[in-house]
């Protein structure tokens, strides 16, 4: 039994020492050079009610040049497809994008991309958007951020729908070009 006394010691100071120099939360994270990205989408509604959109993706624009290889990055929306716009005013959100991480690097642009099913339910008839020719399928919004590693940004996208549909009577069609507006909270 007295051989095992020298190993006992040892061993309990073995344990102080790794309490005495152990990592913090903080230690761990400052290692991580990666910044978090929460997407979420809300609406500014007046006069219609019942404008339908399409979700796809979102997207950080991350070199100056658009022609740049991997200019874009997707962020990967999680809640893709077509929506009511109207239920997402006042306290209502559609969340986008959820703790997307990626390396901390200069955001120029954040921008949505639309599918083809964009539509306006008029006294229950339904009138499809042009996004294509005369509108906008990619409506993006000037950042100009610098993502610093191991913070989380929240970009809180609005639609003002009531600006961002038009009648094009020489066309005789509905177009949609999304006038959208962008806030970014950092923790």
């Amino acid at each position: 039994m007295k051989h095992l006394q020298p190993i006992k010691s040892l061993f309990f100071s073995l344990i102080i020492a790794a309490c005495f120099t152990s990592c913090t939360t903080e230690d761990i994270r400052s290692g991580n050079q990666l910044s978090g990205i929460n997407v979420k989408l809300k609406s500014t509604v007046g006069e219609f009610d019942k404008v339908y959109l399409e979700f796809k993706d979102v997207q950080l624009k991350v070199k100056e040049d658009d022609n740049a290889p991997n200019a874009w990055i997707s962020l990967n929306a999680i809640n893709q497809g077509t929506y009511n716009i109207f239920d997402f005013r006042n306290d209502s959100e559609l969340l986008l994008v959820d703790n997307f991480e990626m390396q901390a690097t200069y955001i120029y642009e954040i921008r949505l991309v639309l599918g083809d099913n964009n539509f306006i339910d008029i006294n229950n008839t339904l009138y499809s958007f042009d996004v294509t020719d005369l509108g906008n399928l990619k409506p993006s919004n000037l950042v100009q951020l610098e993502l610093a590693a191991t913070h989380t940004y929240d970009f809180e996208i609005d639609i003002d729908i009531d600006n961002s549909i038009n009648f094009d009577e020489d066309e005789d069609t509905m177009i949609l070009s999304p006038e959208i507006y962008t806030e970014i909270r950092k923790y």
